[in-house]
């Protein structure tokens, strides 16, 4: 029980820190995520756990990945690509589509360049085998 009470803490201060840098009241979040004002200051608290629909409405209201709500919430793993990939999915400046465009060509690259650093330590071992 109180894993699921630490989760709700988590999920609220994040809320309420992703809302301060928005520089958005709790008033203005509610209105833009459809959501009650009192609702949402309970969730900010940790008095109550929301539900996946109601973190997309909230992110939708603070323009920022509802995937990014649903992993804080324990909803969905952290996911893969270390602190470039984490900041393109945060970045609200950003689309979904182009996020998902930046997170692609990025984790091409770095499939790229393991590829290509196998490949070489291929021909390293090859070369070594020769003399």
């Amino acid at each position: 029980m109180d894993k699921v009470a630490g989760l709700g803490r988590d999920i609220g201060d994040y809320i309420r820190q992703q809302r301060s840098n928005a520089k958005i009241s709790l008033r203005q979040l509610s209105k833009l995520a459809g959501v009650s004002n009192p609702y949402l200051s309970q969730i900010e608290r940790g008095l109550r756990k929301p539900s996946a629909e109601i973190l997309q409405q909230i992110a939708k209201g603070l323009r920022i990945s509802a995937e990014a709500l649903y992993v804080q919430a324990g909803i969905l793993d952290l996911p893969t690509g270390g602190p470039v990939a984490e900041a393109i999915r945060t970045d609200p400046e950003l689309s979904e589509r182009q996020k998902q465009i930046l997170l692609d060509v990025y984790e091409s690259f770095r499939r790229e360049n393991v590829k290509s650093t196998v490949e070489k330590s291929d021909v390293d071992v090859e070369k070594t085998a020769e003399e």
